[in-house]
């Protein structure tokens, strides 16, 4: 049954695959986060192991309101890591136990992904005339400009 919520189909195919992207980013990024988490190191591994598990956990409840959002566009949701990959922007890290690199690797992901989601809020208001959409991407930015800010705090 087609989606009827004052939505052009053009730009309900346009907003689902922006936020498939935007889904493979937070995926991408969940896992980066769990690796970390398996494999920190330090004297202070418990509060790292936690502050990881914070993280991910909270990832974790954005891929299901995303990849809920795709549908309720009527389109489907990307689930396979293949695809996940081929939409990504951001990119696999090589194994590290070193715990600044780690950090540093997720910040530049949180912050990559709050430069992204503040064009994306733009292009969809504006473009798509989806503000339902804009406005979640809008919550989703201040919660990556957070995360991103909680890891930063960690590097100084």
């Amino acid at each position: 049954m087609k989606t009827n919520i004052g939505i052009t189909e053009k730009n309900l195919q346009a907003s689902a695959l922006r936020l498939n992207q935007l889904l493979a980013d937070e995926y991408v990024l969940y896992t980066k986060v769990r690796n970390y988490h398996w494999n920190v190191e330090g004297s202070n591994f418990m509060e790292m192991h936690k502050f990881y598990e914070d993280m991910y956990s909270g990832i974790d409840e954005l891929i299901d309101e995303i990849a809920e959002r795709v549908r309720m566009l009527g389109h489907y949701s990307e689930g396979r890591l293949k695809d996940f990959l081929k939409l990504t922007a951001l990119s696999e890290e090589e194994y590290t136990n070193n715990q600044k690199k780690q950090l540093q690797n997720l910040l530049s992901d949180h912050e990559t992904l709050v430069r992204n989601l503040r064009n994306d809020i733009n292009t969809f208001s504006d473009k798509y005339k989806d503000l339902g959409n804009a406005d979640f991407l809008t919550g989703l930015m201040e919660k990556h400009e957070k995360w991103a800010w909680f890891v930063r705090s960690y590097l100084k």
